[in-house]
Protein backbone atom coordinates (compact mmCIF):
# COMPACT_ATOMS: atom_id res chain seq x y z
CA UNK A 1 0.00 0.00 0.00
CA UNK A 2 1.68 3.78 -0.76
CA UNK A 3 1.98 6.14 1.75
CA UNK A 4 -0.44 8.18 0.73
CA UNK A 5 -3.45 5.19 1.15
CA UNK A 6 -2.18 4.18 4.49
CA UNK A 7 -2.06 7.67 5.99
CA UNK A 8 -5.89 7.95 4.92
CA UNK A 9 -7.04 4.61 6.11
CA UNK A 10 -5.65 5.29 9.57
CA UNK A 11 -7.18 9.02 9.08
CA UNK A 12 -10.51 7.26 9.10
CA UNK A 13 -10.11 4.71 10.91
CA UNK A 14 -8.87 7.39 14.12
CA UNK A 15 -12.29 9.25 12.81
CA UNK A 16 -14.53 6.06 13.48
CA UNK A 17 -13.18 5.15 16.93
CA UNK A 18 -13.60 8.53 17.75
CA UNK A 19 -17.20 8.98 16.64
CA UNK A 20 -17.91 5.34 18.35
CA UNK A 21 -16.10 6.55 21.85
CA UNK A 22 -18.18 9.94 21.47
CA UNK A 23 -21.42 7.49 20.50
CA UNK A 24 -20.32 5.38 24.10
CA UNK A 25 -20.30 8.35 26.08
CA UNK A 26 -23.64 10.44 25.10
CA UNK A 27 -25.77 6.90 25.52
CA UNK A 28 -24.03 6.20 29.27
CA UNK A 29 -24.67 10.06 29.84
CA UNK A 30 -28.17 9.54 28.74
CA UNK A 31 -28.72 6.38 30.79
CA UNK A 32 -27.37 7.94 33.69
CA UNK A 33 -30.28 10.93 33.73
CA UNK A 34 -33.39 8.80 32.83
CA UNK A 35 -36.06 8.74 35.19
CA UNK A 36 -38.66 5.94 35.26
CA UNK A 37 -42.12 6.35 36.80
CA UNK A 38 -43.98 3.61 38.98
CA UNK A 39 -46.96 3.53 40.71
CA UNK A 40 -46.54 2.30 44.80
CA UNK A 41 -47.66 -1.14 43.14
CA UNK A 42 -45.04 -1.35 40.86
CA UNK A 43 -42.26 -0.30 43.49
CA UNK A 44 -43.75 -2.89 45.91
CA UNK A 45 -44.00 -5.46 43.41
CA UNK A 46 -40.38 -4.74 42.31
CA UNK A 47 -40.64 -3.72 39.13
CA UNK A 48 -38.27 -0.29 40.22
CA UNK A 49 -35.28 -2.28 42.50
CA UNK A 50 -32.70 -2.11 39.41
CA UNK A 51 -33.01 1.52 39.27
CA UNK A 52 -31.39 4.00 41.51
CA UNK A 53 -33.44 6.84 40.66
CA UNK A 54 -36.64 7.00 39.50
CA UNK A 55 -40.04 8.58 39.90
CA UNK A 56 -43.02 7.76 42.44
CA UNK A 57 -46.58 8.79 41.06
CA UNK A 58 -49.69 8.90 42.62
CA UNK A 59 -52.26 10.35 45.19
CA UNK A 60 -51.27 11.97 48.48
CA UNK A 61 -53.14 9.65 51.33
CA UNK A 62 -55.60 11.90 52.97
CA UNK A 63 -54.13 12.06 57.07
CA UNK A 64 -50.93 11.58 55.95
CA UNK A 65 -48.59 14.59 55.38
CA UNK A 66 -46.73 14.76 58.70
CA UNK A 67 -44.54 17.53 59.00
CA UNK A 68 -41.06 18.27 61.55
CA UNK A 69 -41.63 21.53 63.74
CA UNK A 70 -37.71 21.53 63.59
CA UNK A 71 -37.30 21.12 59.85
CA UNK A 72 -38.75 21.49 56.59
CA UNK A 73 -38.81 17.46 56.86
CA UNK A 74 -42.10 16.01 55.85
CA UNK A 75 -43.68 12.74 55.63
CA UNK A 76 -46.55 11.46 53.88
CA UNK A 77 -47.82 8.30 51.96
CA UNK A 78 -48.18 8.22 48.29
CA UNK A 79 -50.99 5.42 47.12
CA UNK A 80 -52.77 4.10 44.01
CA UNK A 81 -55.39 1.37 43.66
CA UNK A 82 -53.68 -1.58 45.54
CA UNK A 83 -50.83 0.03 47.31
CA UNK A 84 -49.11 2.30 49.39
CA UNK A 85 -45.55 3.99 49.52
CA UNK A 86 -44.56 6.28 52.45
CA UNK A 87 -42.07 8.81 51.43
CA UNK A 88 -40.00 11.35 53.17
CA UNK A 89 -39.43 14.87 51.36
CA UNK A 90 -36.91 17.23 53.07
CA UNK A 91 -37.44 21.05 51.51
CA UNK A 92 -40.36 23.51 50.04
CA UNK A 93 -43.24 21.97 48.42
CA UNK A 94 -44.79 22.87 45.87
CA UNK A 95 -47.92 25.50 46.62
CA UNK A 96 -50.80 22.44 45.35
CA UNK A 97 -49.28 19.90 47.44
CA UNK A 98 -52.23 18.50 49.68
CA UNK A 99 -54.12 15.84 50.65
CA UNK A 100 -55.64 13.80 48.03
CA UNK A 101 -53.76 15.39 45.11
CA UNK A 102 -51.42 13.57 42.59
CA UNK A 103 -47.94 13.71 43.07
CA UNK A 104 -44.97 12.89 41.10
CA UNK A 105 -41.79 12.75 43.62
CA UNK A 106 -38.61 12.22 42.15
CA UNK A 107 -35.78 10.15 44.45
CA UNK A 108 -34.48 6.50 45.70
CA UNK A 109 -35.53 3.82 47.98
CA UNK A 110 -34.16 3.45 51.03
CA UNK A 111 -35.22 -0.23 53.06
CA UNK A 112 -38.89 0.37 52.42
CA UNK A 113 -39.58 4.02 52.18
CA UNK A 114 -39.16 6.53 49.16
CA UNK A 115 -36.65 9.59 49.87
CA UNK A 116 -37.61 12.02 47.46
CA UNK A 117 -35.84 14.88 46.02
CA UNK A 118 -37.63 16.46 44.15
CA UNK A 119 -41.90 16.36 44.26
CA UNK A 120 -44.01 17.72 41.84
CA UNK A 121 -47.77 18.59 42.18
CA UNK A 122 -50.47 18.44 39.65
CA UNK A 123 -51.03 22.02 38.23
CA UNK A 124 -55.04 21.59 37.45
CA UNK A 125 -57.83 19.07 37.89
CA UNK A 126 -57.44 17.68 34.70
CA UNK A 127 -53.51 17.00 34.53
CA UNK A 128 -52.18 13.48 34.95
CA UNK A 129 -48.56 12.30 32.97
CA UNK A 130 -49.65 9.90 30.52
CA UNK A 131 -47.42 7.36 31.83
CA UNK A 132 -49.14 7.62 35.45
CA UNK A 133 -52.60 7.51 33.80
CA UNK A 134 -51.70 4.47 31.48
CA UNK A 135 -50.14 2.66 34.83
CA UNK A 136 -52.73 3.59 37.20
CA UNK A 137 -55.53 1.76 34.58
CA UNK A 138 -53.56 -0.95 34.54
CA UNK A 139 -53.55 -1.54 38.19
CA UNK A 140 -57.53 -0.77 37.66
CA UNK A 141 -58.29 -3.54 35.02
CA UNK A 142 -60.57 -6.29 36.22
CA UNK A 143 -61.67 -4.02 39.12
CA UNK A 144 -65.17 -2.65 38.26
CA UNK A 145 -67.35 -1.38 41.09
CA UNK A 146 -71.15 -1.98 41.12
CA UNK A 147 -72.17 1.67 42.18
CA UNK A 148 -75.94 0.33 43.19
CA UNK A 149 -74.22 -2.01 45.98
CA UNK A 150 -72.24 1.05 47.53
CA UNK A 151 -73.63 1.94 50.90
CA UNK A 152 -73.61 5.77 49.92
CA UNK A 153 -76.37 5.24 47.19
CA UNK A 154 -79.33 5.38 48.90
CA UNK A 155 -82.83 5.76 47.99
CA UNK A 156 -85.06 8.33 49.37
Amino acid sequence: MNPTRQRRLTLIIAVLVAVTVAAALVVYALQQNMNYLFTPTQVQAGDATRYKNFRLGGMVKAGSIQRSNDSLKVTFTVVDAAGAMPVEYTGILPDLFREDQSVIATGHMDGARFVATEVLAKHDETYMPQELKDAMAKAHEGKHIDESATPDKQQL
